[in-house]
């Protein structure tokens, strides 16, 4: 391939370099790959000749001696500037040149040969424990590439490769097939970054992908996975037929989940969230978790059922934390988060409750805590909140660092099989999403398990991303205990009925390898099997003590149940606070250039702070969150365009016009405040209010607000609030004071854009679960919101908030009003009319006042009064009872609301008064007539809908 330099054929470059001269008819058979590779070798062979193989060693022996390290041959750009050359020897010059040729050629052959390995060779893993196994595909196979048996023990350069620098073809392939097609099968070389990549390939290739297990790692996976098999066999005896959602088949998951800990703790982490449905939770809760098996025997007899009258939860949904420590000596704590039956929407709200305790820490390099979620396939592939989830993972206002994902690949999702559950090949194919790694693992090879575990954590270690561990098994039983999976997969579980057992099959191999005994094994499961026995006799005496959770850690000092007076609190703030806090807001950096629209919005702040203007919604909200600030208060929001805000009232964060540098005027407030983080969300509701409402579980001394961008946005997040922020409380004894901003009132914009659907709240209220209101005045705003935060009543909030009243000329307020006093649950009629003239009564909630207000001023209708319902849960009955006491008995009640009949708060306040207001005043309805959809579409028909509305509120009395 080159020829042997001389004077004529070779010179120096100007970096000092040889350059080697190659003839024409050589250049044109070589790629630019080639070349860099024929120059990788020589590099190699000057470093150490023995690295390359012989033939390569022969060659570039017949370079000139002189040429050393600091002055290597350089196969670039010269070639093509010496075309022409044509020295002594031709023909001798050509044979070696076509040698070289073929050497060049072979290699390049094999670089792609191991390329596609890299990138293909998971397709031959040997990934199923039932022993299915997929075609082989061309470019894995040798003779795609035209090697012939003649060359399977020819030596080849494998220096780019881990391992040996030379090995024959033959040893290649069965290193290509141990890295990446034995148990193992590795899906990285869709990741962008080549130091990434060489990271991954180092890490495998250099060991052939395997971890060999000594004696005591030996024993520590055997007692693991006894401990789960003997755990699972226990359960079916002792409870025949109840269900518990067996883990058999899968049961490597606790030496996995045994040996991530102990990595972790290694690694230097305090704490793992974990988030997993409910196959094989009350394993992993005796077996990772230390939750004692006498509670989970108690809760199988539930022999005092009048303690769950109404409450509680199916024990294979409920959590638990514990402290582990590791054999290195350090202790890591686990908190498994409670999950209801939509399997993966605790992916975002574990992922929260870590984000909040590294920003509690103040870990910024998110390296304190680890997310560990553990996935079924079917959900993995076919619930979109998985995708949420991991688009979340690099995003600024989210990331907590990397989440181990592990999937448990029952290779069927309830009775359906993969062909019928997913378009890809893979149930993981939607984590390519991201710049990770895919590791699928044999589940009854717990070497191999161990290998990726390993692998999987120094990952997530080393470039704080998301790694995948798809771990394939299957499932013995059906769904759960009380279903028949061969009515559907006859085939499948006649193979699974066949199998041992994954710890009898590794117990087997360790007994081969000698790295256990059989005395090992049967004294393991002989101590498994008594340590149950014991605790179901302990769980079963008659005076079982029953235990009350109450807070404690950060949670100590705050409470559920009802709302107290005491929870009343004051939460004004003296004027000259407020007025400095505003103008702080109203201040940008020198030099700092804002939108002219912007600047005048400043102004106008300014102004208010004077007394020249009154306060609108925005200003408001930002004192509230300023006062918060400066006593100390954490606050995030997040929700699409938060930091903007949807119909430009807040613009907390400020972008300079010149430079495009952004300035947030509430972290600049003053020294040691509180932390503010508003975060503008990715277009996604489900994940982003999972996320916040999983960080309020850990920040209950914080104000955490997801704004929806529109109020009716809420629905595509149905589940969090379903399963999680409405019921946590009365499932899981768990609080949270998550506060969730909907925009909402009938504008004429569609039906999309003007309902909140509040009646779905108010449908779901009950034992003081919630709080819902619906604020007029920004004053009431700004007292709602500091006293979601100061008082320690902890309760979720969901706020209608507006859209036209944000500059409505009458929705203003003054500092007096925030000055003192706190957040009115029911505002009486503010007119100076005479309760003794008054033929009806107007209650409403929200925009629909001003409307009402302002026709009556316009009809001088002293006749009537106009009650507003600022809360309509807890419903505030003392206030209510107390704003109508100064109206004549019998006089009429009508709730006036925007929205049809069959939405909204008529059908909720009919029903908690039953026609009749305290006895004394008879309840009617004025409202839209009853729709299957919000509001139309017309914006005069909206229009003239609402003139009638208001028409019919003030129609004389007959």
């Amino acid at each position: 391939m080159l020829d042997k330099p001389d004077s004529a054929s070779s010179n120096f470059n100007g970096n000092g370099h040889h350059e080697a001269q190659l003839p024409t008819e050589l250049i044109n058979e070589l790629s630019s790959e080639s070349l860099t590779f024929v120059e990788s070798l020589y590099t190699s062979y000057l470093e150490s000749p023995a690295s390359v193989s012989q033939e390569w060693q022969d060659y570039f022996a017949r370079f000139p001696a002189k040429v050393t390290r600091s002055q290597k041959l350089s196969f670039g750009p010269s070639f093509k500037r010496h075309t022409m050359f044509n020295p002594p020897g031709k023909q001798k010059r050509e044979g070696s040149e076509r040698q070289t040729m073929k050497i060049a050629d072979r290699q390049e052959r094999l670089d792609q040969l191991i390329r596609n390995y890299r990138v293909r060779g998971h397709i031959l893993a040997s990934l199923d424990p039932l022993g299915k196994q997929r075609a082989t595909p061309a470019e894995l196979m040798p003779e795609f590439y035209d090697f012939s048996e003649k060359d399977y023990d020819r030596v080849f350069s494998t220096s780019s490769f881990g391992g040996p620098s030379q090995r024959t073809l033959r040893e290649m392939i069965q290193w290509l097939r141990n890295t990446y097609c034995r148990s193992i099968g590795a899906q990285f070389m869709h990741i962008d970054s080549l130091h990434v990549r060489k990271w991954l390939q180092t890490r495998m290739e250099s060991t052939a992908n395997f971890l060999k297990f000594e004696r005591p790692e030996a024993i520590r996976i055997l007692r693991r996975l006894t401990d789960s098999v003997v755990f699972e066999e226990f359960i079916q005896k002792k409870y025949v037929g109840l269900k518990s959602f067996s883990l058999e088949g899968a049961e490597s998951l606790i030496p996995l989940l045994d040996l991530a800990v102990e990595k972790a703790g290694e690694q230097g982490v305090d704490e793992i969230v974990f988030g997993m449905a409910h196959r094989g939770r009350l394993n992993v809760l005796t077996n990772i978790m230390g939750k004692k098996p006498r509670e989970i025997f108690r809760e199988y007899e539930d022999s005092v059922p009048e303690i769950s009258v109404g409450r509680g939860d199916v024990k294979y949904h409920l959590g638990y934390s514990s402290d582990w420590m590791t054999e290195s000596g350090h202790n890591v704590h686990l908190t498994l988060c409670f999950n209801p039956s939509h399997l993966e929407f605790v992916n975002p709200v574990a992922m929260g409750r870590m984000r909040a305790k590294q920003d509690r820490w103040e870990n910024i390099d998110r390296t304190k805590g680890i997310v560990l979620l553990i996935h079924g396939d079917a959900a993995f592939a076919g619930e979109g909140v998985v995708q949420e989830s991991l688009n979340l993972s690099e995003l600024k206002g989210y990331r907590t660092g990397g989440t181990i994902h592990v999937i448990v690949n029952n290779q069927i999702g309830f009775t359906t099989d993969p062909a019928q559950s997913r378009s890809s090949t893979y149930a993981t194919d939607v984590a390519k999403m991201l710049q990770i790694p895919i590791f699928h693992v044999n589940g009854e090879d717990p070497e191999a398990v161990a290998q990726v575990v390993r692998l999987a954590m120094d990952f997530r270690k080393e470039f704080h991303r998301d790694v995948v561990i798809d771990m394939y098994c299957y499932r013995r039983r059906g769904h759960n205990e009380g279903d028949e999976p061969s009515f559907t997969q006859p085939q499948m579980y006649n193979t699974i009925a066949k199998r041992p057992s994954v710890r009898d099959s590794f117990l087997q191999r360790m007994l081969e390898r000698k790295s256990v005994t059989q005395e090992d094994g049967d004294r393991l499961r002989e101590e498994s099997i008594s340590h149950l026995e014991a605790e179901l006799a302990a769980a079963r005496v008659e005076n079982y003590p029953h235990t009350v959770e109450l807070p404690a850690g950060i949670w100590a000092g705050y409470r559920g149940g009802d709302e107290l007076p005491a929870d009343q609190v004051d939460t004004g703030v003296p004027e000259e606070n407020l007025v400095n806090l505003l103008l702080k807001q109203a201040e940008v950096p020198e030099g700092f250039t804002p939108h002219k629209k912007i600047q005048r919005l400043l102004n106008i702040r300014k102004e208010m702070a004077s007394g020249e203007r009154k306060l609108d919604w925005g200003t408001a909200e930002g004192l509230a969150f300023a006062s918060l600030l400066t006593e100390g208060y954490r606050i995030r929001v997040s929700g699409q365009d938060a930091q903007r805000g949807t119909f430009s009232h807040r613009h907390s964060v400020i972008h300079d016009v010149k430079t495009g540098k952004k300035y947030t005027p509430l972290k600049h407030l003053v020294e040691g405040q509180g932390k503010f983080e508003v975060v503008n969300s990715p277009l996604s509701e489900a994940g982003v209010l999972g996320f916040d409402y999983g960080y309020s579980l850990d920040c209950p001394d914080g104000l955490i607000i997801w704004e929806a961008q529109f109020g009716d946005f809420c629905n595509a997040a149905q589940v969090i609030i379903d399963q999680f922020i409405v019921s946590a409380e009365d499932k899981w004894q768990r609080y949270s004071g998550i506060v969730l901003l909907l925009p909402h009132g009938f504008e004429g914009q569609g039906p999309e854009h003007s309902s909140a659907r509040y009646e779905r709240f108010l449908q779901m209220a009950a034992e003081s679960n919630i709080q819902i209101a619906v604020p007029t005045t920004p004053d009431q705003f700004f007292h709602l919101l500091r006293r979601q935060v100061i008082r320690k009543w902890r309760k979720p909030l969901v706020v209608m908030t507006p859209k036209s009243l944000l500059r409505h000329r009458d929705a203003v307020s003054s500092f007096s009003s925030m000055n003192s006093g706190s957040f009115f649950k029911v505002i009486a009629d503010p007119s100076d009319i005479d309760p003794s003239q008054v033929k009806r009564i107007l209650l409403c909630a929200g925009k629909i006042y001003y409307d009402l207000n302002e026709h009556r001023k316009q009809a001088e209708r002293d006749d009537v009064a106009i009650v507003r319902m600022e809360q309509l849960y807890p419903v505030p009955t003392e206030e209510l009872e107390k704003a109508l006491a100064p109206y004549p008995e019998g006089t009429p009640v009508y709730w006036v609301q925007e929205e049809p009949e069959n939405m909204g708060s008529w059908r909720f306040i009919y029903c908690q008064f039953k026609g009749n207001v305290f006895g004394r005043h008879p309840l009617k309805g004025v409202y839209r007539a009853a729709s299957a959809s919000p509001a139309t579409g017309s914006g005069r028909s909206h229009q003239f809908e609402q003139e009638m509305l208001i028409s019919e509120s003030f129609r004389k009395e007959e």
